[in-house]
């Protein structure tokens, strides 16, 4: 990281970190188990829409979607975005489906449905899958920034990898462990303007890098070879499909945003249904903007590699750090920090608040406890607590590990866990069918050791096919198959919740 001192670097960070620990101090004076569950319900619906932006692009993301645009044997160029106008697809869903029914019952965790539709059984596996695809994600990202971050700042003052860890997570627990969710939603408010901040200087000084103004940079995406955006030509099989892209997008977004805890906990926080709505809507165009931005920062450090002669990383994710912090102004590269961290922690913190949220709530009972105010606060802070320990031991795990394809396939496994998600809340809403609640287990047990057999072999057994995310859909179909073949009625008539 040349021209860049450390300890100047290290210091941006203590300030960032004080300007977030200020504002929790702020938003957690006077906070109650409420105020850590839902902010007392009383959330600016314009905070939430703008924070759920960071809380959407994790600190993988930001390394990532840009190096997409030209990677795979062909450039994948915009292709990505027709997996946001899915995204849009399934923010709708959200919007005038699941809302109204979390709304309705007043939930503060959304496994509550599960529980007044299904019974005990399906509730607490569904927020059993939460927690585990919540604390294997959460951890996986976590671990990717902090290996992208230890080399160039703390490595060279002599601080090992562990204490990077341990320092990351005792900041986040800092900041987080008064105001919970009333905390979030400003500092994530806060964070996602830092991360949208980078790319925007680093799209100036990358502009300035190749002679042009930064308001030349659409003319100069549009002339490359990077500006292709709609992909029909080459069918289903086409990673890059438009149809599969779509598809795939809107049942991410359904699955990993409506029905996860970690990014619906924040929208609950709202005063009123009809302001969480006007969040989500607000959200969704914000993210379409925000993903161009991204997308078309990845056009340009091609673009601009190419004319400086600076050879493309095998990993592709490694190309926005390698010019970040090697090619371009110093200033460049701490921006390029504090947006990675931002980008992080914006998804960090609010994992770690949900996953408390969900414990205590879920599997402790939190809300019919007879327990007064004071013992439950006790409780909170150290589930809260344990959950930052257990995120530290998985992340040591992963490094301890040192192997991508293991790691990589903890996380993919962790995504599987969604699709019962989809298959019980499907069943649910669009159903009056009753279950045998005691058997629904072996149901969501079984849905997604299926998929994952099906996603292996897939090309094998099906001339090439790969189901990429679409295995979300074929998951979710499996489970509500399982829950037909456990129900007590076999009907189809729509549930009075659907809408």
């Amino acid at each position: 990281m040349s021209g860049i001192d450390p300890v100047y670097l290290l210091g941006t960070i203590i300030i960032y970190f004080s300007l977030l620990y200020l504002v929790s101090y702020f938003t957690g004076r006077d906070a109650d188990n409420q105020t850590f569950f839902n902010a007392n319900r009383n959330s600016s619906w314009i905070l939430v829409a703008i924070g759920m932006i960071g809380a959407s692009l994790s600190g993988v993301t930001f390394i990532s979607i840009p190096g997409v645009v030209g990677a795979g044997e062909t450039n994948q160029a915009f292709s990505y975005m027709q997996m946001v106008f899915g995204y849009l697809l399934g923010y709708a869903v959200i919007a005038f489906v699941l809302m109204p029914i979390y709304y309705k019952y007043q939930l503060t965790s959304i496994y509550g449905y599960l529980n007044s539709r299904f019974g005990t059984t399906s509730y607490k596996w569904g927020a059993f899958y939460f927690l585990l695809s919540r604390v294997i994600g959460a951890s996986f990202r976590l671990y990717l920034v902090a290996i992208v971050l230890h080399p160039f700042v703390l490595q060279p003052m002599g601080i090992s990898f562990e204490l990077t860890v341990i320092v990351t997570l005792a900041l986040i627990w800092i900041y987080t462990f008064r105001g919970g969710i009333k905390t979030i939603v400003w500092t994530d408010t806060l964070q996602t303007l830092t991360m949208i901040s980078a790319v925007v200087f680093t799209l100036y000084y990358i502009a300035d890098g190749i002679g042009i103004g930064f308001l030349d940079i659409p003319g100069l995406i549009r002339e490359s070879d990077y500006s292709q955006m709609f992909f029909f030509e080459n069918g289903w099989s086409d990673p890059n499909n438009f149809f599969k892209q779509v598809i795939s997008g809107m049942l991410i977004a359904v699955v990993m945003t409506g029905l996860d805890q970690d990014m619906m906990q924040k929208n609950l926080s709202c005063r009123s249904l009809g302001e969480a709505q006007k969040n989500v809507g607000l959200f969704s165009i914000i993210l379409v903007f925000a993903n161009l931005l991204f997308l078309g920062l990845g056009a340009c450090l091609y673009i601009y590699a190419a004319e400086n002669g600076i050879a493309i990383p095998e990993k592709t994710d490694q190309l926005f750090p390698l010019i970040a912090l090697n090619h371009l102004a110093p200033f460049v590269g701490v921006i390029f920090v504090l947006g990675l961290i931002a980008a992080a922690y914006s998804s960090a913190d609010s994992a770690l608040t949900s996953l408390t949220t969900s414990f205590c709530v879920d599997f402790l009972g939190f809300e019919n406890s007879a327990k007064d105010e004071l013992s439950k606060r006790k409780i909170r802070l150290a589930v809260h607590l344990a959950f930052t320990l257990l995120l530290l031991i998985v992340i040591l795990a992963f490094n301890t590990l040192n192997n991508d394809a293991v790691i990589n396939g903890l996380f993919k496994v962790a995504a599987y866990t969604y699709g019962p998600l989809l298959g019980l809340y499907s069943m649910g809403i669009f159903t009056k069918i009753s279950l045998r609640d005691s058997y629904v287990w072996i149901v969501v047990l079984t849905a997604p050791v299926l998929s994952y057999i099906l996603d292996s072999n897939s090309e094998e057994w099906f001339n090439g096919l790969n189901f990429g995310f679409f295995i979300l859909a074929i998951n979710g179909a499996l489970t509500f198959i399982g829950l037909l073949l456990i129900s007590r009625k076999a009907s189809t008539e729509l549930n009075p919740d659907s809408v």
